[in-house]
């Protein structure tokens, strides 16, 4: 993990190394690699590291979807209304638009795809079932069940696909997208109550669609996250079934904004301090729902009985303090935890694989992690953190 400070004297210190360590010229239409530093891309650090921005810190080919994306004019989430938000581009678009204009694909699996409706809580619920193609046998596929983040206030379909995709190619297993309710339109604890009927409903169906039910995994993503895990106390405490693992990615799991990352990143971007404080302001009904063990997991969650765990952080994230410290708490708890931190990438990251190397480490880590469990061999560090490099 970078160190980074946030004083006038560092930042002179740090333009002045930038400047030495930039190139004097470019050849006048030299080819430059994806993942190459540009003449441009080290003016741009100095910029921001000036301004203090954190993601003067991000690495070269995490900045280069950053900047496709400020292309496209997103505005601060905290600025819009949940539809306006909803129809933000978003970061993982910004990675499609840059592997596409370098005749390339985000998505390199092959996978079929259909959507299902089921019965839920408040009316019928949509999911997505993606099947990973290649030959399998008749034998049962293991399946996870992927939450998808937004801050319990968007639902990006793009997004979504693309990691739910990568979930079923690099494992082999069918993963179930749900769909659940959406804040401010629904509050706490409709998506909560949504995801516990969803992985009700998988239990129960996961072999009519070629699964197995004696071997479902949760990933959540974000909000997603916070989801999986309250499923997971959610089965515990009614006594069904309790899933084989749970990964994960850079999970909200608190209410404490003034932690190390949400100091340090607070103007990070796609998801700042003031974006986060947004979407509880939507989710939730009553500021008393903050102390909910569902929602404050860290400070009032009972994590105890929970299956292997593994925590995917990034550096410049203000949720990644979050993702530390509810790894920490899993550990005294006695549950098998892997942490590991991704340096030099931003929130959002993970389904990037074929655009930013850090997420094609990261998601080769947790479709390791959930093969082990798959075969029941999942033996996660107790609390190791890595920095992902």
């Amino acid at each position: 993990m970078s160190f980074r400070l946030n004083t006038f004297s560092f930042r002179l210190n740090t333009l002045a190394s930038v400047l030495l360590a930039a190139p004097l010229f470019v050849f006048a239409g030299a080819a430059q690699a994806q993942d190459q530093p540009t003449l441009k891309d080290r003016f741009d650090q100095i910029i921001e590291t000036f301004l203090g921005d954190p993601s003067a810190g991000v690495d070269i080919d995490m900045k280069h979807v950053l900047d496709t994306w400020r292309r496209l004019g997103p505005k601060p989430l905290e600025t819009l209304s949940a539809g306006e938000a909803r129809k933000q581009p978003t970061p993982i678009e910004a990675a499609r638009k840059l592997m596409q204009d370098q005749g390339k694909t985000l998505d390199p699996y092959d996978v079929s795809v259909r959507d299902v409706t089921y019965p839920g809580p408040s009316g019928t619920m949509a999911a997505r079932i993606y099947s990973p193609a290649g030959p399998g046998g008749t034998a049962p596929k293991p399946v996870i069940v992927f939450y998808h983040g937004g801050g319990f206030v968007i639902e990006n379909k793009f997004g979504i696909d693309v990691t739910a995709r990568a979930l079923a190619g690099s494992t082999g297993a069918i993963v179930i997208a749900p769909s659940y309710r959406l804040a401010p339109e629904a509050k706490f604890p409709a998506a909560q109550e949504d995801a516990i009927a969803a992985y009700r409903w998988v239990l129960a169906n996961a072999g009519t669609y070629g699964g197995d039910p004696a071997r479902i995994a949760l990933v959540g993503e974000g909000a997603g996250g916070m989801l999986a895990i309250d499923t997971c106390m959610a089965a515990r405490d009614r006594k069904f079934s309790m899933p084989v693992a749970q990964i994960l990615i850079t999970p909200a799991a608190g209410i404490d904004m003034k932690t190390a990352s949400y100091l340090q990143d607070a103007a990070a971007r796609p998801w700042s301090q003031k974006a986060v404080a947004w979407a509880f302001s939507l989710e939730l009904a009553d500021p008393a729902q903050l102390t909910d063990p569902r929602i404050d997991l860290i400070g009032h969650g009972n994590v105890e009985g929970l299956p292997p765990t593994t925590i995917i952080t990034a550096e410049i994230d203000p949720l990644r303090s979050d993702g530390e410290r509810l790894g920490g708490k899993l550990k005294l708890a006695t549950v098998p935890v892997e942490m590991r931190d991704y340096d030099g990438v931003t929130h959002d990251f993970f389904g990037m694989g074929a655009a930013v190397e850090k997420a094609r480490l990261a998601q080769q880590l947790v479709a390791a992690q959930l093969k082990a469990a798959f075969a029941g061999k999942l033996e996660a560090g107790a609390g190791n953190l890595d920095s992902g490099g």
